[in-house]
C-alpha cells in the first residue's frame, strides 16, 4: 500500500512541480531538477548513506533545501534567464560533489544501496514511519502553494502581470517541498516533471495552470503506475529502474505526439 501511496504522491508532485517551473519561467524546458535540486537530492542522499549520519531521506532533504537557500537569494538578484544559467553551472558544481562521495563509497553495500535509490523505486527500503510523515507534511505544503498561486502563475505565464523577485523565490521554495515529498524517498524520478508537463500542453491548450495540473497529474500517475506494473509484475527477472523503465514507455508517445503537432 505504501508503494502505491507514493507512485500517487510522485505522479502528482513531480509534474505539477515542473509545470509551475515552466509557467514561472515562461519556458518550456523548465524542469524541477533545473536548479540543481535533483543533484542536491543526490549528494545528501549520498552523503547519509556513505557516513550513516542521518536517514537517507533527511539527508537528500536538508541539502536540497540549502540548495534551494542558495537559488532562493540568487532568485533575489538576476533575471529568470540568467537563473536559468545559474541552475545549470550550479547544478553541475553540485553533482560533482556528488560523485567525489559516492566513488569514496566505503565498500559496495553501501553503493548499491545509494545506487538502487538514485535509479529510483518504491521498495521504501530503510525508510522510516518518521520519513514518511515528514515527507507527507511537505507535500501537503507543496500542493497547497502551487493551488494558492495558481491564478498569479498563469497571469505571470500570459504575461499580464510580472512576479516580483520575493514570490518567485518563495514559490521555488514551495515547489521544493513539494518535489522533495516524492524524491526523498523514491529517489529522482526522470521524465516525468518535464515530459508529462509538455505533454499536456500539447494535449491542452488552455494556459489555466489549473487545468493542467489535472492534466499533469493524471498522465503521471497513470504513467507511474505502467511502470510499477511492469517493474514489479513484467521484469523478465532483471531489476528495472523506475525512471529508465518509464523513460522507455513513454519516449515513444511524445515522438508520435510531437510528430504529430
Amino acid at each position: 500500500m505504501l508503494s502505491l501511496l507514493y507512485v500517487l504522491i510522485s505522479g502528482i508532485a513531480l509534474p505539477i512541480g515542473g509545470i509551475q517551473m515552466q509557467y514561472l519561467w515562461r519556458n518550456q524546458l523548465g524542469d524541477v531538477y533545473s536548479l540543481g535540486l535533483g543533484s542536491a537530492a543526490c549528494l545528501g542522499a549520498a552523503a547519509a548513506t556513505m557516513s550513516g549520519w542521518c536517514s537517507l531521506t533527511v539527508g537528500s532533504f536538508i541539502c536540497t533545501l540549502i540548495c534551494t537557500i542558495i537559488c532562493f537569494f540568487v532568485t533575489l538578484k538576476v533575471s529568470t534567464q540568467n537563473l536559468i544559467t545559474f541552475g545549470i553551472l550550479f547544478g553541475t558544481f553540485v553533482g560533482s560533489l556528488g560523485t567525489i562521495v559516492v566513488t569514496n563509497a566505503p565498500n559496495g553495500d553501501l553503493l548499491k544501496q545509494y545506487y538502487l535509490w538514485g535509479a529510483a523505486n518504491f521498495n521504501l527500503e530503510g525508510v522510516t514511519a518518521g520519513d514518511i510523515a515528514f515527507s507527507l507534511v511537505l507535500f501537503v505544503l507543496g500542493l497547497g502553494a502551487a493551488l494558492w498561486s495558481a491564478k498569479a502563475l498563469t497571469r505571470h505565464m500570459k504575461e499580464e502581470m510580472e512576479l516580483g523577485s520575493t514570490y518567485k523565490a518563495l514559490l521555488l521554495l514551495a515547489i521544493m517541498f513539494l518535489v522533495t515529498s516524492a524524491v526523498s524517498i523514491c529517489g529522482p524520478i526522470g521524465f516525468i516533471s518535464l515530459g508529462v508537463p509538455n505533454l499536456s500542453r500539447i494535449l491542452c491548450k488552455s494556459t489555466d495552470i489549473r487545468k493542467h495540473y489535472f492534466i499533469s497529474s493524471a498522465m503521471g500517475i497513470s504513467l507511474l503506475l505502467v511502470t510499477y506494473v511492469v517493474v514489479k509484475y513484467v521484469s523478465f527477472g532483471i531489476y528495472l529502474p523506475i525512471s529508465a523503465t518509464m523513460a522507455i514507455i513513454a519516449l515513444p508517445l511524445m515522438a508520435i505526439l510531437f510528430v504529430r503537432k
